[in-house]
């Protein structure tokens, strides 16, 4: 199979297994192109990109626009704080107007789950989905997989834990697909708060006690603790957190063996994790910023050669 089976990439719960291992493959491919002297390759030279960022986003806006950069698209930005969505207008019309000046694929993020479900259905445009509320961020988690992959050589029955903030987390949400398609098993550890209800049916175990889930765990994903999407207190104190939830070197010294450490980012230094584990050889924080530009250039190649296909 060469081609994705979906034509939009809304959430990793669409995409198959099969779609996932081409987009690791063809990742493979321009993660070597981003390491020559060189790093710019003519793939979508006739292709324009347009990123809709109605909420902020400092890394994966960056790490989509040097990925559509490399592969020598011609790209919009678009940020919603300046735009007319500030005046009433609908994301509808928003979109149809930038689609008029003969955009191929909108990359957005959206504060609202689902917006880019909506989307796909009303607009004649390909949707990449950077992230949408507390829903889905596939990108993410297609890189975090990428990333496991590369450091452990694979991720079938290689044991994952996800600590932190579950409830709010659309890079939990996603990671868990991904991974359970992939076949690793996957445990969440948090604070019960953080929680969702539905959590078990996704086919992972919670795990409230964090020197468990290390010792049990090959790889341990440590989640933002997201202050901007709480509007109550779902733990006593920050110092709390860290206590029952944060990772330290002396915690990783005392576990029987060496786990990775993952990051989404931006860390909150000292709440999720210490500097000196950040820093540390065990974390990968650093690959996942530049695997994530070689998954977001497979992602937009794979989906504009579907448009290709249907033109030509």
């Amino acid at each position: 199979m060469s081609s994705l089976s979906v034509d939009n990439v809304l959430g990793i719960k669409y995409l198959t297994k099969e779609d996932i291992e081409l987009i690791h493959t063809t990742a493979d491919q321009f993660k070597e192109v981003i390491n020559r002297p060189i790093k710019k390759v003519p793939s979508l030279r006739d292709i324009t990109i347009a990123n809709l960022f109605f909420e902020n986003s400092t890394r994966t806006k960056l790490s989509f626009e040097l990925a559509e950069k490399r592969l020598s698209a011609d790209v919009i930005n678009f940020s919603a704080g300046q735009s007319s969505v500030k005046k009433g207008e609908t994301l509808i019309d928003t979109v149809n107007n930038i689609l008029a000046m003969k955009v191929d694929i909108v990359v957005m993020r959206h504060p609202n789950p689902g917006a880019g479900i909506f989307l796909s259905k009303h607009v004649n445009a390909r949707i990449v989905n950077a992230g949408d509320g507390a829903h889905e961020h596939p990108t993410q988690a297609l890189l975090d997989a990428y990333s496991i992959r590369e450091k452990l050589g694979s991720i079938e029955g290689k044991k994952i834990v996800i600590v932190g903030d579950i409830l709010h987390s659309r890079v939990a949400l996603s990671n868990i697909y991904c991974l359970k398609k992939l076949g690793a098993e996957v445990k969440v550890c948090g604070p019960a708060t953080l929680m969702p209800k539905y959590i078990e049916s996704l086919g992972v175990e919670v795990e409230l006690n964090l020197r468990k889930a290390l010792e049990w765990c090959d790889v341990a994903n440590m989640l933002r603790v997201q202050n901007e999407r709480m509007d109550i207190s779902y733990f006593p104190s920050v110092r709390e957190y860290v206590q029952q939830y944060g990772v330290n070197r002396e915690l990783l010294d005392g576990l029987n063996k060496e786990i990775v450490i993952m990051h989404p980012g931006p860390i909150n230094r000292g709440v999720e994790i210490t500097s000196d584990v950040a820093d540390s050889d065990q974390a990968i924080i650093l690959d996942q910023v530049e695997n994530g530009v070689a998954v977001r250039m497979a992602v937009l190649y794979l989906v504009a050669s579907k448009i290709k296909h249907q033109k030509s």
